[in-house]
């Protein structure tokens, strides 16, 4: 075998490489900022040093560019806004409801239906609004028939995951490396092509999730788990002679060092004053307020007024007549992706005036142990954050109703309209013609999207809403740098390498030792960029190998899946990493025996099908 010898540029791309590996992993830089830093080093270096040999130009910025144009990242973006649509008519409402009645009746039997209805799905559809879909369910049955909630919520967002391998439309990760390898002149792959490996190796997977992963988790319980309300309503009369008597509004909120909210202050039946600091006050004026009990007891002590329960405005509240608060609730909001939280303050994106829900505490699904400190309403929110409210069962009801935001209340019904059966029939038309060759999948998903929005089933401001800068940015820039280690030779020589160190080895031996290196890859970075930069190196291995090069790219396509051991590999696992309590070490309990199975059983089988 010839040796391979990279030049500058190749060994400039590798180094990219390695920064854009870093930068991925850097939960304070945005990922879509990483992406497109690494795509304007990648175009501008490859402008002012020009990749030319005999004068004719081998790489440059337009063939990096093209990654925006191409073919899987229409078809994933499609993709997810016709997801979107089953979502936001409650299409899949139907199946909820058997899932809840089943867990209502026999809770084990329920886990593996849960386990196998969530992985069916996300066979065909991406597996976040599925996970979105389960939640509320499960946390609400888990209450109801004291089955721990920690039990059930990892196993399922993680069956959703293996579901997701088994198709060519389950994941982003699987349309990019069949788009990539396409590109690269293998044969195209259809829709079906790997799903007996998935089946034969992720049932094992399942069968583990549903018997021996609940009993490796400790009961947890979910960060902000309460069934009574925190936050009261009262009334603050101001009594001759106390503190408050003829001091400023600004005076008063001083000596309760600007704690004590005020909601409105009343000074007679038909007169409600500004909240001006320079407003003074005067006896009987009724301060209305909105904290703890503790705190609301403190501020009448510091204020020598008389507290009243709202309730209650005829007595004061003492040890006889508590706080009452009736007619109160608690949820949990998690923040997602694409949410009007998402990145945003509570106090920029306005939630208490636009919601009626009073925020009460936050748990940072990044730093689990961390205390909020400072104004809650200015924080930062990130996804898979959780948000304590209170209000009326009917401003929760809305904000569940609206689908913006993924409530866990356990109370209300999913939304379902007169248009979720016709979004069901299009997501239909879409599987079924790509899955019989009729059009490609990119072509059946733009298709499917034009009819979901011509039918109603779709907004357009629910269609943007459903597409992510971060996933577009890292699948061009992942594109492009594979492009470049292809185009620069430092593909061939990496794979060169690989099986340089592994020569002494037999071909099944190699492929599974690079299906483990690109399962660590996953854990650690976006598993787009993991498959886009390990497919063309998967190619070149088997090239120099002599060997079928389809084993070793469904080694990079399900090595990419298989996000299971860190909250971080994958989307859902941060949104399940906060809603079920969960801490780092519970991912580890389960996900690493479950890569070891999965990695084990794909070691094996591949080879046997591809008679390696």
């Amino acid at each position: 075998m010839q040796p391979i010898t990279p030049d500058a540029h190749g060994y400039a791309v590798l180094i990219l490489t390695l920064v854009a590996l870093f930068l991925f992993t850097r939960d304070r830089i945005p990922l879509e900022s990483s992406a497109l830093a690494i795509l304007i080093l990648l175009v501008a270096g490859f402008h002012v040093f020009e990749y030319a040999r005999d004068g004719e130009v081998l790489l440059g910025p337009a063939d990096f560019f093209a990654g925006f144009g191409n073919e899987a990242l229409v078809a994933i973006c499609a993709l997810m806004m016709v997801g979107k649509a089953l979502e936001t008519t409650g299409a899949l409402q139907p199946l909820a409801n058997v899932v809840g009645r089943v867990w209502l009746r026999r809770p084990v039997m329920a886990l593996l239906t849960t386990l196998v209805a969530g992985a069916i799905l996300s066979a065909f559809m991406n597996n976040t609004p599925i996970v979105v879909l389960l939640m509320p369910i499960l946390v609400s049955a888990s209450m109801r028939v004291k089955f721990p909630v920690s039990g059930v919520m990892l196993p399922m967002g993680l069956a959703t995951i293996i579901g997701g391998m088994s198709t060519s439309i389950g994941t982003s990760t699987n349309l990019l490396v069949v788009g990539i390898s396409q590109d690269l002149g293998m044969p195209k792959f259809d829709m079906f092509d790997w799903v007996l490996p998935v089946l034969v190796v992720g049932g094992l997977g399942v069968v583990f999730l549903w018997l021996v992963a609940p009993r490796l988790l400790p009961d947890r319980t979910p960060p902000m788990a309460d069934t009574s309300p925190r936050i009261f309503s009262a009334q603050l009369h101001v009594k001759e002679g106390g503190f408050a008597d003829g001091k400023t509004l600004s005076e008063v909120l001083a000596k309760t060092h600007n704690q004590m909210r005020i909601d409105k202050i009343q000074r007679s039946e038909s007169l409600f004053l500004a909240k001006l600091p320079s407003v003074v006050l005067q006896p009987s004026d009724r301060l209305f307020v909105k904290d703890s009990p503790e705190n609301l007891k403190h501020y009448e002590q510091l204020l020598g007024a008389t507290l009243f329960s709202m309730s209650d405005l005829e007595h004061p509240v003492d040890e006889e007549t508590p706080l009452s608060e009736e007619g109160q609730q608690l949820a949990e909001v998690v923040v997602t992706r694409g949410s009007p939280l998402h990145l945003r303050s509570l106090a920029a994106a306005r939630f208490t005036s636009s919601y009626g829900l009073m925020p009460l505490a936050l748990h940072r699904a990044r730093a689990p142990g961390a205390q909020v400190t400072g104004d809650l309403n200015m924080v930062r929110l990130r996804a898979g954050d959780v948000l304590l409210v209170q209000g009326t069962g009917n401003a929760i009801s809305q904000l569940k109703d609206s689908g913006s935001m993924l409530v866990l209340d356990g109370k209300t019904d999913l939304p379902h309209t007169h248009k979720s059966k016709r979004a069901l029939a299009i997501m239909g038309l879409v599987i079924l013609a790509a899955a019989l060759q009729i059009v490609p999948i990119s072509v059946s998903a733009v298709v499917g999207l034009g009819l979901m929005i011509a039918t109603g089933c779709l907004s357009w401001r629910d269609a943007g809403s459903a597409l992510s800068i971060p996933v577009v940015m890292i699948i061009v820039t992942a594109l492009a740098l594979g492009k470049a280690l292809v185009g620069t030779g430092m593909a061939a020589y990496l794979a060169q390498s690989f099986v340089g160190l592994a020569a002494d080895l037999p071909t099944p031996m190699i492929l599974s030792a690079f299906l483990l290196l690109m399962t660590l890859m996953t854990n650690i970075v976006s598993n787009n960029a993991a498959a886009a930069i390990g497919t063309p190196i998967a190619i070149s291995i088997a090239q120099q190998l002599g060997v079928s090069a389809e084993p070793f790219v469904l080694a990079v396509l399900f090595g990419a899946n298989m996000s299971f051991a860190t909250p971080y590999g994958y989307q859902t696992n941060l949104l399940i990493l906060s809603a079920g309590g969960y801490k780092f070490v519970d991912f580890l309990r389960v996900g690493i025996p479950l890569t070891l199975i999965m990695w084990a059983g794909f070691s094996l089988i591949l080879p046997v099908l591809y008679d390696l």
